[in-house]
């Protein structure tokens, strides 16, 4: 191994030679570049990225060459673009893990089997650069790197997400030059960079070099205050300086009209004071920004100015004296392809989508993201919740979390700088970032001393902002001495917790649910009974679902099909499975039905019944600065989906926190149009950076009358009787077991040893492939994970119906009554359910059941109880009355609205990334399954039911570990359930609320089955 000191295992020993860390910015010549902020029209600025020569090495000990010297030979070694994570292009290990270490747990020591990555790049300097001091900036290489510029060592540095900088004038010169670099996989670094993510590494954010005058501006911080409430603000504009400087301020306003000036001879440490009558606010709903431009020398330097305050006085948070709600999401870097390597385009992609669904606050989980990622969230106006790049979970993981092994690290002084330094330099270099609203001491890392003197350095330096930290309040020993931290924060806390903290008079301090509902596969359920209680208490802030993106890799399976692989895949370990697979939206970014839901629960208007059959109805603005002027409203009244009037409103105009009470011209009249449902439609009347016009930005639906009361079991549907007068009379033959019905079009065949249909058919066409079966198992979803054991220590997944007994009889109505007593169970247990289906079956061929059922007593609650029917080839074609047009359950339902829905089998999938129960439509009225010509068969419901129609069994889903390996049946799979149990977010949140879970002991269930053809509808 060559001769290099080893600082990758000494979390003393943080950095060599590596500059005090400084707000971002670049300098400019002029501001017209700058306010463009493209930093390769800068004539101070020389990227490096690119391709760069590399070699990887299985351990840091076989690298014997000195391969940074000038003359080295690399012209073999393969290319590598920078920025760029080496495993996404096919080198070392791709590796998934959440809490546990990938490495032996034995700080600050690292395996000797260390991998490194040796990079080399030449690069030319111009003449313009002569007499300028010259640095180089890393702005993201984990875990840990040497650097050398022409054989001379120039310095090291830890701390993978936040910028190192190092002066490299002394080793360079006009003309070609030589950089070389040398980035270990693990250091000392990696034990308190834990995070719940692909364990990439490499220099995998932007690497350039910035020329500066010998005197020149090195630090600016801008201090913001008030006068006279918000009616004159004064910009402390604090300077560090590099030698003796006069540097001058100017401040304009969005449209470049300048409102102030000054400028001062800086003699290392300076401020220049600036004044601003009537400021116009920064929030994330008026993201207004001014810029500030500071002239030295040659150099032009441009800052966002944001004019706000932050504040948790009286335990309410606060922007700018106004009670906010924090509507986030927890956001990764990710990227399906290029790992935690970001592109601007990408990280706008994520912007947009996240305006489009209502999100306002993001919590940059867990590290300091990409600064220019903080400059579009200044803009696009989000409140950023900025997290240090700090977490030791897996400290307590090794120990089996025993004697306060979580706060091990905390504790430890040895420790003490590295935790602080996290806090340090992200603030230092983001301090001027209007977006940031709070600033965060890391992520599950136990809590002591080191965390509190993260949070008081922070203080001290920025007391600007609130600082958070869930650890400290996560109820861990010592947390008590929380003094150091302005708000309470909270992982998953249940519904009841919010509660009582909310009516706890106690509490001084706003709470933030940093992480809550659990977006793994279908989910999360549970969103709208957060936001109840967040909207009833002033001291619930809000908080972030956890979390944007599922993380999952883009693959090719042998079959040609692509899929998403997660841990596991590559052969890692150890790794958490599919828990990256936990996000809003997938990993190419097409919404899942969760943030659908997400965008419903959070937006920015609510409407309210008044009198909506009058058209009156209450509208509230949920936002906290602005009118409801931008938005318009479309009103239409529909009778079972088909419309019969609409309209537009436009005098929406209640301020923030207010409500109006408008009167739609609907014109309803229960008479006439009989029940109807009337939708309103919130849209944007202009265009913004993020949607077009007339975008949709939340809905609600109102039920004007009352649906007449459902024909019951044993009464005909609407009609039937009138048709039955004239049809033939309905004839049964028994043979053995078999009980044949036929009539004027139809034969049925119910096999009366098995308790069910055999054959259901109308004008010679067969409309089952298979009998049909009860059906109480669900493929589990993610959110079924706490509860998946007991249902199948119960045999869920394995019941079979036994028959007791079954017969039948004539009705006085012409019809046939077949009873059938019977128990479903599976081996090993005793049986789950008992009870008795009655089955009747009319001249026309239309069959009605009633299943009255008896649940035992030590039974948990059942994922589901409906009729599952197997459909025969070609029937792809669906129309339902009901809830659409996507996936909805009894607690994920928010998002969509009643209607007519005409669709596919293949339409009502919703494809998660591991297979899982998806696609049942709650509250559905009658459906139908038919073949292209309209053959098929139509459910109806005494009351609403849930209805799914697929090609694949519960059974298929279960067994199915990705997409790819899914197989899909020719036949068609419909299932019409009496009950499906909510979804909720029990993969990490709390248990499924009882008021879900489908616990009936008693119940009944009645279906009609009428075969149809397009001709009868």
């Amino acid at each position: 191994m060559i001769a290099i000191e080893r600082y990758w295992e000494n979390p003393e020993k943080l950095n060599v030679n590596r500059e005090a860390p400084r707000a971002y910015y670049v300098p400019y010549r002029d501001i017209a570049s700058a306010k463009r902020r493209k930093r390769g029209q800068s004539p101070f600025y020389r990227t490096l990225n690119g391709n760069w020569k590399f070699q990887y090495r299985a351990s840091v000990q076989n690298v014997e060459e000195r391969f940074w010297e000038e003359n080295a030979d690399v012209a073999a070694w393969d290319d590598l673009i920078v920025p760029s994570c080496w495993q996404t292009n096919g080198y070392d290990q791709m590796h998934y893990t959440n809490v546990a270490y990938p490495i032996p747990c034995d700080p600050p020591y690292v395996p000797d089997q260390n991998p490194a990555g040796l990079y080399v790049r030449e690069f030319q300097l111009g003449d313009d650069w002569n007499g300028k001091e010259q640095y180089a900036v890393f702005e993201g290489v984990n875990s840990c790197f040497y650097v050398w510029v022409n054989g001379e060592f120039v310095g090291y540095s830890q701390g993978s997400r936040v910028p190192a900088e190092f002066l490299i004038t002394p080793h360079v010169r006009p003309g070609r030059n030589r950089m070389a670099v040398m980035v270990l996989k693990w250091c000392d670094g990696t034990y308190i960079e834990d995070q719940d993510l692909w364990r990439y590494s490499g220099i995998f954010r932007d690497v350039y070099l910035l020329a500066r005058d010998k005197a020149h501006i090195r630090d600016v911080f801008n201090r913001q205050s008030f006068e006279d409430g918000f009616g004159r603000a004064s910009l402390e504009v604090e300077i560090a300086a590099a030698g003796d400087i006069r540097a001058k301020a100017e401040l304009r306003d969005a449209g470049g009209s300048l409102i102030a000036e000054g400028s001062a001879d800086i003699e290392g440490q300076g401020t220049i004071k600036l004044h601003v009558d009537k400021p116009l606010l920064w929030t994330a709903e008026t993201p207004y920004l001014y810029d500030l431009t500071l002239h030295c020398g040659e150099e032009i330097l441009l800052f966002p100015v944001g004019f706000k305050t932050v504040t948790t006085d009286g335990g309410v948070f606060r922007i700018n004296g106004q009670a906010v709600k924090l509507k986030g999401v927890n956001r990764h870097d990710s990227h399906p392809s290029l790992g935690q390597t970001i592109p601007v385009a990408h990280m706008i992609e994520d912007l947009n989508l996240m305006k489009r669904h209502n999100v306002n606050t993001i919590r940059t989980s867990h590290y300091p993201n990409d600064p220019r990622f903080l400059e579009l969230c200044n803009e696009y106006g989000f409140y950023v919740v900025d997290e240090a790049d700090l977490e030791c979970h897996g400290i307590g993981m090794a120990e089996d979390w025993k004697d306060g092994a979580f706060h091990r690290l905390s504790n430890d002084p040895a420790w003490k700088a590295a935790f602080v330094e996290r806090a340090s330099r992200m603030v230092e270099r983001d301090k001027n970032q209007p977006c940031v609203v709070m600033w965060s001491m890391g992520n599950e890392s136990g809590y002591g001393p080191n965390h509190i003197a993260m949070a008081e350095w922070t203080r001290n330096r920025d007391g600007s902002r609130p600082v958070h930290y869930e650890g400290a309040t996560a109820g861990y020993k010592g947390s008590e001495d929380t003094g150091s931290l302005d708000v309470e924060s909270r992982m998953y806390a249940s519904l009841q917790d919010m509660e009582r903290y909310g009516q706890d008079p106690a509490q001084i301090k706003p709470v933030f649910l940093c992480e809550y509902s659990h977006a793994m596969g279908n989910g999360p359920g549970d969103l709208e009974d957060y936001w109840a209680i967040i909207y009833r208490y002033p001291n619930l802030m809000g908080g972030c679902v956890w979390e944007w993106c599922d993380h999952g890799i883009p693959q090719t399976a042998e079959n040609g099909q692509s899929y998403f692989a997660y841990g596991g895949d590559f052969g890692d370990k150890p790794n958490d499975g599919n828990f990256c697979i936990d996000g809003l939206v997938s990993p190419d970014r097409q919404p899942h039905t969760g943030l659908l839901e997400l965008k419903k629960v959070i937006a920015p208007v609510r409407f309210e019944a008044e009198d909506a059959a009058r058209g009156l109805v209450k509208v509230t603005n949920l936002q906290d600065f602005i009118g409801l002027s931008r938005f318009s409203l479309h009103w239409k009244l529909e009778r079972d989906g088909e419309l019969l009037r609409q309209g537009w409103f436009d005098g929406l105009e209640a301020a923030p926190h207010a409500s109006q009470v408008i009167e739609l011209p609907c014109g309803w009249d229960e008479s006439a149009d009989g029940p109807c449902d009337l939708t309103l439609s919130c849209r944007l009347n202009r265009e913004t950076a993020w949607a077009e016009a007339g975008y949709e930005v939340t809905f609600e639906q109102f039920r004007l009358g009352t649906k007449p009361a459902a024909a019951g079991a044993d009464a005909a549907p609407a009609g039937t009787q009138a048709a039955a007068s004239g049809a033939a009379a309905l004839m049964v033959e028994e043979e053995g077991s078999l009980l044949k019905l036929s009539g004027l079009d139809f034969n049925h065949v119910f096999d009366l040893r098995q308790g069910t249909f055999a054959a259901i058919t109308k004008n010679g066409v067969k409309l089952i492939s298979e009998p049909l079966r009860f059906q109480i198992w669900r493929a589990p979803t993610d959110n079924d994970r706490g509860i998946r054991t007991a249902w199948e220590n119960e045999g869920f997944q394995r019941a079979e119906m036994k028959v007791y007994d079954s017969a039948w009889e004539r009705g006085a109505d012409g019809t046939a009554v077949i009873r059938v007593r019977f128990s479903l169970g599976g081996y090993i247990r005793t049986p789950i359910l008992q009870g008795e289906a009655r089955w009747t079956v009319d001249p026309e061929g239309v069959i009605r059941l009633r299943a009255d059922m008896q649940v035992k007593e030590s039974a948990t609650h059942l994922p589901r109880f409906g009729l599952e029917l197997v459909m025969p080839a070609g029937s792809e074609a669906v129309e339902y009355l009901g809830n659409g047009p996507h996936e909805n359950y009894i607690d994920k339902r928010r998002s969509v609205r009643r209607g007519k829905y005409r669709t596919t089998v293949d339409g009502m999938f919703e494809s998660y990334v591991k297979p899982q129960e998806n696609g049942s439509r709650y509250g559905t009225e009658w459906a139908t399954v038919t073949n292209a010509l309209g053959m098929g068969l139509r459910l109806e419901a005494a009351d609403t039911f849930s209805f799914q129609a697929s090609h694949f069994t519960a059974r298929d889903l279960t067994e199915a570990t990705h997409t790819h390996k899914l197989r899909p049946r020719r036949e068609t799979i419909v299932n019409a359930d009496y009950r499906m149990g909510g979804i909720g977010s029990n993969s990490c949140g709390p248990e499924l609320n009882e008021r879900y879970r489908f616990d009936e002991k008693s119940f009944a269930f009645e279906l009609t089955v009428r075969p149809v053809f397009a001709e009868d509808e």
